[in-house]
């Protein structure tokens, strides 16, 4: 197996509040296992699942809601590594290759965090250039240029 087999295949969403485009107000959560990390929902792609489908079940599974809009896609799969105390409980996978996209709740979209595996203790809506202060740090990078690209499209 090659080390590109081994980042997991996964779909992250940056999600905007039902104000957009008026505010750009993006979502973010407070993972419930690791204290003081916040994240953007995301989650493994399923053998057979297409990118989208993970998309929309990912977020009903985490955020209680699969009632959004797409509004932009990353053109690129991107990957992080696993930090190592992470890393011991994900074997065989030594990090995550990603698809982003930009989506926007819509406006009868009920968040709901206690779903039936929380991940979540709490979330927020921030701005977009507080995102990265409250970002882990080993998803930075990938949070970066998400955003950036984002931004240089004119979406945030």
């Amino acid at each position: 197996m090659s080390k590109k087999d081994l980042y997991r295949p996964n779909v992250a969403m940056i999600v905007v509040s039902n104000n957009y485009p008026d505010k750009k107000e993006i979502f973010i959560a407070q993972r419930n296992d690791l204290s003081d990390v916040w994240q953007f929902p995301q989650g493994g792609i399923d053998e057979g699942e297409e990118v989208k489908e993970a998309l929309f079940r990912e977020l009903e599974e985490e955020i209680g809601t699969d009632e959004v809009k797409i509004i932009a896609e990353y053109p690129e799969w991107l990957r992080y590594d696993f930090p190592e105390k992470i890393a011991k409980n994900m074997k065989p996978w030594i990090g995550q290759k990603q698809r982003y996209f930009l989506v926007k709740l819509k406006k009868k979209a009920r968040i709901d965090i206690n779903t039936k595996h929380p991940e979540f203790s709490d979330y927020k809506f921030v701005g977009v250039d507080d995102v990265l202060g409250l970002s882990a740090s080993f998803k930075k990078d990938v949070y970066e240029k998400v955003i950036k690209y984002f931004k240089d499209e004119d979406y945030l």
